[in-house]
Order: structure tokens, then sequence, then C-alpha cells
């Protein structure tokens, strides 16, 4: 492999940023696959794939999600292209004889409840963090937040238990003109030991 180029990096991370509000422009479901179909490829423990992603594109499916969440993230998310709740499947290991080569990996998470938790958990948001990636890739903004009860979006969505809430994404086209100031990062000294 090697290295992408400049204006790639730029548009995955140095110059992308957290949208905070979007143009008024809609997001074809067929952009929606492809941004999947990319996300799916990024790596997880045993390809155990956790993540599920509830697409909410109208504003029905939306005025479910706004009682949870928080003032500051409520205008954004009603008048965002799309909203996608990052779930994770709590039974996850159901799908291992699909996607693992063991035939062994559905029986040790049925069978260790503490183990499937951790890898759902973990693996999940690494899920929801290729989807973002892959949706800069596409040409999209992505404006994830924490700001939401996320009891309460478990209690409207998901009340059979299954699937977990994780976070909010909002996406679409974003519009420059509410973008906040880039806050400093940590650096390498800060964030890094080296041994």
């Amino acid at each position: 492999m090697s290295k992408i180029d400049t204006a790639a990096l730029d548009q995955l991370f140095f110059k992308a940023r957290t949208a905070n509000g979007f143009l008024d422009k809609p997001v074809p479901l067929a952009l929606l696959k492809e941004v999947y179909d990319i996300a799916k490829m990024g790596a997880t423990s045993m390809n155990t794939q956790p993540t599920r992603y509830v697409i909410l594109q109208t504003p029905e499916a939306r005025a479910r999600l706004l009682p949870a969440m928080a003032p500051g993230n409520l205008e954004k998310t009603r008048t965002a292209p799309v909203t996608i709740i990052v779930a994770t499947d709590t039974r996850f290991y159901e799908h291992m004889g699909q996607i693992w080569h063991r035939p062994e990996g559905k029986a040790m998470f049925e069978g260790n409840a503490g183990l499937a938790a951790a890898t759902a958990t973990r693996n999940g948001t690494l899920g929801g963090a290729y989807f973002m990636i892959a949706a800069r890739a596409c040409g999209l903004d992505c404006g994830p937040m924490s700001g939401v009860d996320l009891a309460k979006v478990n209690a409207e969505f998901f009340a059979d238990g299954r699937f977990l809430a994780n976070f909010i994404l909002n996406l679409g086209y974003g519009d420059n003109s509410k973008l906040f100031d880039r806050n400093p990062r940590l650096g390498f000294e800060q964030a890094c030991t080296v041994l």
C-alpha cells in the first residue's frame, strides 16, 4: 500500500469538520448504500460487524427521535437531510456463521455475555467511525452527536432490546456558514506514550 494523497487526507481529516448545519439538498439512498458498502470493509475483531444503522430520511421518522435530543442538537437534527441512529446489535454473533471462517465463533460469544457486550460496544463504535470516514470519502459532511438520551432512543426505536443506540449522526452537505472554529488537538507527546 502507498500513502494516499494530501487532497484525500484533507477531505477525510484535515479540512473535514463536524457539520453544525446542512444545506437543503437531499442525500440519495443510493449514495448511503455506497457509503455503507465502503464502511462495511473496515476491520472489526473476528469480523463481528455489530454496527447497525437506522436511517431516518423522513420528517415523520425524525420526529420520533427529536424528544430524545439535547436542546443544542434539536434543530440541526430536525433539519438535517439524513439522521442515522448508529446502534449496536447485542446478538451480532447470530451472524457469525455467515461472516467468520470458524464455526465456533457463535458459541464463543453466545456463551459469554461479558465478552459479547464488550465486543459489540468496541466494534460497534468502530463501525460508526468507519461510516463517517466513508461518508466523507463520498462527499458528505457528518455531524456526530452524543447529546442525546440514549435510553429514550432505545425505548422508541429498539423496544425489543436487541439493538442499543450508540450515537446519532447527521449527514448531508454541510452549511459552512454554521461551522464553529476548529478546536485544538492534543500533541503527540500528550496523547502518545512510546515504550
